[in-house]
């Protein structure tokens, strides 16, 4: 099977897409090509100053990019919300890209909101914003909404923790971050059953970029990356450009299915060219998806439209 490379993206011209954490890593190469295809991509960044770094580093690549940056801070609802109200104007938006993220946190910390902060940047945040710019996505022809989880997914506890899911009784880094992603991948399946279907057109799809080095390990709130985890990544990881490859084709793939899940392909899911994988078994319990929405629309304050 031929390897899949940012040249299959297709004409993206009079488009509008949405990249959170845009300004470094996996989220900036997705915009980057997003905007190399035609598309009119929104930036969004925690500084002004990131937001014009990046789109300027965009536009050197891309001289005639269409792109610029809005502040969204995805640990704050009221930032989310501002940020919605903002862009929940525009005609339409064809493709939201939910990245940005952090991980293993070393001691717990909590958003503005009270959330334990993996769980309310990774997870609640995206959550909130999706359901606000729902409405825009919808008045596009066939919007598209990729959420960008992780192998991570199917490890730690292998299950969503209601009965801590704050992690106010105990706190462990990997396990909170190993929850956000695998409540990442949960919600994107629900949200295709829910608004792929009933005559709406919207698709929504799924990567996990495998082992790439990013400044989420490097320059983030986490440990310092140990030296035999410097030796493993010289080994098995690959660059930004490829881990952004799972994400683009997730985005962009005409031929996605609704609940489609890309990554990479070979080493385990390590590394390599991104294709088509199986959602885990732990992300497809039907009963623990139910039970995530609701307590995350009760959580974030944040009601879904009926979609019955």
């Amino acid at each position: 099977m031929a390897k899949w490379t940012v040249s299959e993206i297709p004409s993206l011209q009079g488009t509008l897409s949405v990249v959170t954490g845009a300004n470094s890593g996996i989220g900036w190469h997705t915009a980057l090509e997003l905007a190399r295809a035609g598309s009119e991509v929104v930036l969004t960044v925690r500084s002004d100053v990131k937001g014009l770094d990046a789109a300027a580093r965009i536009c050197r690549e891309v001289p005639d990019a269409k792109v610029r940056h809005e502040l969204l801070d995805l640990a704050s609802l009221p930032s989310v919300r501002t940020f919605a109200s903002k862009l929940g104007n525009e005609p339409k938006i064809d493709i939201l890209v939910n990245n940005a993220g952090i991980m293993s946190v070393p001691t717990r910390r909590v958003t503005g909101d009270g959330f334990e902060l993996q769980l309310g940047t990774n997870y609640l945040g995206p959550f909130a914003l999706t359901a606000l710019l729902l409405p825009a996505l919808l008045r596009a022809e066939s919007p598209r909404v990729t959420t960008v989880s992780s192998g991570a997914a199917n490890m730690g506890m292998r299950k969503i923790n209601f009965d801590d899911f704050n992690w106010e009784k105990s706190y462990h880094p990997w396990k909170a971050y190993c929850q956000s992603k695998l409540a990442d991948l949960i919600f994107s399946e629900e949200l295709g059953r829910r608004y792929g279907v009933k005559g709406h057109t919207l698709l929504s799809t799924a990567a996990h970029p495998g082992y790439t080095v990013t400044n989420l390990q490097t320059s983030g709130p986490g440990k310092e990356q140990s030296v035999f985890g410097k030796l493993f990544a010289l080994v098995l990881a690959q660059d930004v450009a490829g881990g952004a490859l799972p994400t683009l084709r997730a985005a962009t793939e005409p031929n996605a299915s609704e609940g489609s899940y890309y990554g990479p392909a070979h080493w385990f899911g390590l590394k390599g060219d991104p294709i088509p994988i199986n959602v885990p078994e732990v992300a497809q319990d039907q009963a623990a998806a139910t039970r995530l929405w609701e307590l995350s629309e009760r959580l974030t304050g944040v009601l879904w439209p009926d979609w019955k």
